[in-house]
């Protein structure tokens, strides 16, 4: 993979574009109003490796709760705003570290101007967000391109460069195409996503194909898993799509066969079992990255498995212990769970 040069643009600490690695984003489901609800949803998208933010400000209520927040997470922290410049306005003097506005719905320039030169007071940058739903039902990445570039144009005229784009649908296609047509005319880093992706499975499905193409094409700055349900689990996708094209090292990975007429123990829930226990458990990030193999077959387990760190294959009763495809010791069915997560607690 080539990726594509960008501008390196800061969102307070972090680093989006340029060389500076692919960074996770995911956006709080919570009221912004409810202050604390807010707060501990962040905290909890922190624990699993978040690195930025979106809340909704929605009203001068909601512009009002930033400070707060802001104050008591370790993030940065980014303001999403539909319709009323105003409210972008109250947000970036709010102290955000970042602002999103959707060209679909704050068209007039002279309100643009206002959001612009106080981010420009300010220092923060402007994701110019364009959804495909608020231009109209079938738009085409034409349409979606060419109205990111009217605001482009709008913001560097008032030499403004701090710029963040995002070309987004709720279907692979338009937004493989929107980005692939975009790339050929900026160098600004871009966040990539599908919009309204759906529940987990599907959700997941759509994104990681939509996402993982365009990273695998170069493109691709930033990432958004938006999905129906938890945020929490939009961020632990997204780095599963990133660990998938070797673009991020961030936690473990298990490996695990899809068994079949040779397994004789529960697969399954061994796996799901390893999977539960090390989620509630902080690895040291030295044992980073780590590739924890359970196979189902113990003739073939350490061979098919060989790239893995360490390891368990089971068999009728028994199971082994394998570490860099190599057989380590020898152990009871009923012990394979608790005798895997020793070693990876303790792995060195």
């Amino acid at each position: 993979m080539i990726r594509r040069k960008t501008k390196e643009i800061k969102v307070r600490d972090v680093v989006i574009g340029g060389s500076a690695p692919i960074s996770v984003q995911s956006m709080t489901k919570t009221d912004t109003r409810d202050i604390d609800a807010t707060i501990s949803q962040i905290r909890r998208l922190e624990d699993v490796g978040c690195e930025i933010v979106r809340v909704s400000v929605k009203d001068s209520e909601a512009a009002n709760a930033l400070p707060e927040i802001k104050r008591r997470i370790g993030i940065p922290l980014v303001a999403d705003v539909h319709f009323d410049y105003r409210l972008a306005i109250a947000s970036i003097e709010k102290g955000v570290d970042k602002i999103r506005i959707n060209p679909g719905n704050i068209r007039d320039e002279a309100k643009i101007r206002e959001i612009v030169l106080k981010a420009k007071e300010r220092g923060i940058p402007i994701r110019i967000g364009v959804n495909s739903g608020s231009i109209n039902e079938k738009a085409t990445p034409s349409e979606m391109v060419n109205l990111a570039l009217k605001y482009v144009g709008i913001l560097e005229k008032l030499r403004f460069y701090d710029i963040i784009i995002s070309l987004k649908a709720s279907d692979v296609p338009t937004t493989l195409a929107s980005y692939q047509l975009m790339a050929g005319h900026v160098d600004y880093p871009f966040h990539i996503g599908i919009t309204e992706s759906g529940l987990p499975l599907k959700g997941g499905i759509k994104s990681a194909v939509g996402i993982g193409i365009l990273l695998f094409q170069g493109i691709g700055d930033t990432i958004r898993v938006s999905l129906t349900g938890d945020p929490v689990e939009e961020v632990k996708a997204g780095y599963e799509i990133l660990k998938a094209l070797s673009l991020r090292t961030y936690g473990y990975e298990i490996i695990s066969c899809p068994t079949c007429g040779r397994c004789e123990i529960d697969l399954v829930r061994i796996t799901e079992e390893v999977e539960d226990r090390l989620s509630n458990f902080q690895l040291p990030t030295s044992h980073f990255p780590l590739k924890i193999a359970i196979m189902g077959c113990v003739v073939n387990g350490p061979g098919e498995a060989r790239h893995a760190d360490i390891g368990i294959a089971g068999g009728k009763g028994v199971g082994i212990l394998f570490k860099r495809g190599k057989v380590v010791k020898r152990i009871k069915e009923k012990d394979l769970v608790e005798t895997l997560l020793y070693e990876v607690r303790n792995w060195r």
